[in-house]
């Protein structure tokens, strides 16, 4: 496992990346000892083979743990910009439907006053 003074995330995923390198000399130096002639030493075997899943359990630990930790980040979370933006923009979307009504009520005005001069001249 990881001592306390490997506080980062990236110290932690280095300390795996080498014992990852460790594991595969270990599987090959196990690959090695079985093509021995002389045949294979069973507690050199027996070694590697205990180191190797200890390190793998380790491995598995520790990316578990960085997983877990990568998940629960919201850097962003307590962050007001989206809903700052989309208020404003709804504000902007809003001022230009006010301008169109505006707009559409000058042209209702204009239509009544032209009926209304209409029908005085009639």
């Amino acid at each position: 496992m990881d001592s306390p003074s490997q506080n980062t995330s990236l110290q932690r995923l280095q300390n795996v990346e080498k014992r990852i390198v460790r594991v595969l000399e270990l599987a090959g130096g196990v690959m090695d000892e079985m093509a021995n002639p002389s045949g294979p030493r069973k507690e050199l075997i027996n070694n590697h083979c205990s180191e190797f899943m200890q390190l793998i359990k380790d491995i598995q630990v520790t990316l578990r743990e960085e997983i877990k930790s990568a998940c629960e980040y919201r850097p962003f979370e307590k962050c007001d910009y989206v809903p700052r933006i989309t208020n404003e923009i709804c504000c902007k979307k809003l001022e230009y439907v006010i301008s169109q009504l505006d707009d559409m009520k000058r042209t209702i005005e204009g239509y009544h006053a032209a009926a209304s001069d209409h029908m005085v001249l009639d």
